[in-house]
């Protein structure tokens, strides 16, 4: 594997996607940049709030990565190089990027609501209601996972009830510097909506004010705190900040945090092709392709397991959410959605390439048995593997220790992003469930007004998501992928509905559409004949009947809804005929 020439190649194909495929469909589906979006039409302060393409690209950006493209590609390396490479490349261009679009067009011409009241507009209530239980569900899940990830890279150590300060301290280091992001994000938020501060001026404060918060972090950090008392404040933070105003929190942290990826990235990049020049990585121990069945872990076969592990990094259906969900009521010309939304997925394949190269560099630590010192977990082989690569670069020797906790401080830097993000689209979805197509909550009447006030709303996501945190979501944890995946397959039947509804050409939408349902149902399926088998050989714990219960009822509802949007989608055309 030429780690030089795959990153080169395929960001050039990325590129090419993006100029000549983006633009086409963007003609295909009638984007119009004299109509007015959500974003103004429906102007309120808190949600709808009109955003600038930089920092709007910062918001989507930093929610739809987190650690996705980084630990997808890195698990699926079990199956060689170059089905990653041809997954991330194929998938990102003509399944997630249009997934994404899609979602974020269909959305604005929705007034900024969800794909579940496109679903309800386009395909029928009763498809509306299965798909929000199931989107609100899987967000719960990412609530409490997310949390329960940030209070674990927040926690101190103890050891026999003494706190342990040595092993504490990068913990702690990166609970300061979340917290005086923070800090930043408000004043940063402050200035620009309500000061009329220049954008470009405040950047450049801004970035400044990165740097600043890095070096006050690493040096002065005097909060420890245990994980569950981390998690109980995470609980109140995404509680405040997701019913807060979008301009005073989650745009301008976002945006400034997204400068961390966008640095990790030039790091990587620096990494890879310096690494290359060097002679150090020109060709990798990966395998091509090792085999159609996983020989190191624990995935299985390739299909589909290849197509659920790396999500984030080709299509992945939380991007849907997020784009439906905030992005749309922030979304300030109809021109922007093309960079952001498909410019954005085709920069986190970008990242994923950059993930395979990292693990293909330490291709001989991953690949040991986890007996003999494996480097397993994805964050670690992904810092340690960019980490060496700098190290080759002449004058840069020396720095493979901070380079790597630099690495990792961005990357769970950004679950934090994720995570309020999560929160805030959990809230929506829960409105949207007791609300008639079109109405908001101000339009709710009797018991429905108390659930759809923000505050409830947000309330009983908040307790169920840490809840689950702490009483361990890892039970369930395992159907995520699948159930994502069944996400992504959902949002395309929903935007190929609407397209084909207006009259416009949604042809592009079939193939991927049917083939994520494929992966979809074959995962579930081979989980619960999985989970049959460990249940009736006997001495299995609950978790195998949790599963195997969650599995078929996500295999139920995948058949249903396809069956409904199928109906929609082709019954039409059979009626003109």
């Amino acid at each position: 594997m030429n780690a030089v020439l795959v990153l080169l190649i395929g960001c050039a194909i990325l590129i090419a996607g993006y100029v000549f495929y983006g633009s086409w469909l963007a003609k295909q589906w009638g984007v119009d940049d004299s109509k007015v979006t959500p974003a103004h039409e429906m102007e309120d302060g808190m949600d709808y709030v009109p955003a600038k393409a930089p920092v709007l690209m910062g918001h989507h950006f930093s929610s739809i990565a987190g650690a996705g493209p980084i630990n997808g590609p890195i698990q699926a390396a079990v199956f060689g190089w170059v089905p990653v490479v041809l997954w991330v490349l194929i998938g990102g261009i003509f399944f997630g990027a249009v997934h994404d679009y899609g979602a974020l067009f269909a959305s604005i011409r929705h007034k900024g609501q969800s794909i579940g009241e496109v679903i309800a507009a386009n395909i029928g209530e009763r498809a509306k209601k299965l798909f929000i239980i199931f989107s609100y569900l899987t967000l719960i899940l990412v609530v409490a996972a997310f949390a329960s990830i940030v209070a674990n890279t927040f926690k101190a150590t103890y050891v026999e009830g003494v706190l342990d300060v040595a092993a504490s301290s990068a913990n702690a280091s990166v609970a300061m510097i979340s917290i005086l992001f923070i800090v930043m994000a408000i004043i940063f938020g402050f200035f620009v909506y309500r000061k009329g501060a220049s954008l470009s001026v405040a950047t450049i404060v801004g970035v400044i004010g990165i740097v600043a918060c890095l070096v006050i972090g690493l040096n002065f950090h005097p909060i420890y705190l245990s994980g569950t008392t981390w998690m109980i404040i995470i609980g109140i933070y995404i509680l405040i900040a997701s019913v807060a105003p979008v301009w005073i929190l989650l745009q301008p942290r976002d945006y400034l945090s997204s400068f961390l990826l966008y640095g990790m990235m030039v790091i990587a990049f620096v990494g890879v092709v310096g690494a290359g020049i060097m002679g150090q990585n020109t060709h990798m121990e990966i395998p091509a392709f090792t085999g159609w069945t996983d020989q190191i872990s624990s995935l299985g076969s390739v299909f589909p397991a290849l197509f659920v592990t790396i999500a984030c990094g080709a299509i992945s259906g939380f991007h849907s959410l997020v784009g439906s969900g905030t992005t749309a009521k922030q979304l300030d010309h109809e021109r922007d959605a093309k960079p952001i939304a498909y410019g954005g997925m085709l920069i986190e394949c970008a990242l994923a390439l950059i993930s395979l190269c990292a693990v293909g560099y330490i291709w001989a630590d991953y690949a040991k048995p986890v007996a003999e010192g494996a480097i397993r977990t994805p964050t670690t082989v992904f810092a340690t593997g960019l980490s060496k690569m700098v190290a080759t670069i002449p004058g840069l020797q020396g720095t493979q220790s901070t380079v790597s906790a630099l690495l990792i401080l961005a990357v769970s830097a950004f679950c934090l992003t994720s995570l309020d993000t999560a929160t805030r689209l959990a809230r929506y979805m829960f409105q949207e469930f007791w609300l008639k197509p079109g109405e908001t909550y101000k339009d709710a009447t009797g018991f429905k007004k108390t659930l759809c006030n923000p505050f409830v709303a947000t309330a009983i996501t908040v307790v169920l998501g840490v809840g689950l945190g702490l009483g361990g979501y890892s039970t369930i944890w395992p159907l995520f992928g699948a159930a994502n995946q069944l996400l992504a397959a959902l949002a395309l039947l929903a935007v190929c509905a609407w397209l084909g509804n207006i009259g416009r050409n949604n042809k592009m939408f079939y193939f991927p559409m049917f083939f994520m349902l494929v992966v979809t149902l074959c995962s579930l399926l081979q989980t619960a004949m999985a989970k049959v088998k460990v249940i009736t050989a006997g001495g299995a714990t609950t978790a195998p009947v949790i599963q195997l219960v969650l599995a078929v009822v996500l295999f139920v509802l995948a058949i249903v809804l396809a069956i409904e949007g199928v109906q929609t989608i082709f019954g039409k055309k059979q009626a003109a005929k």
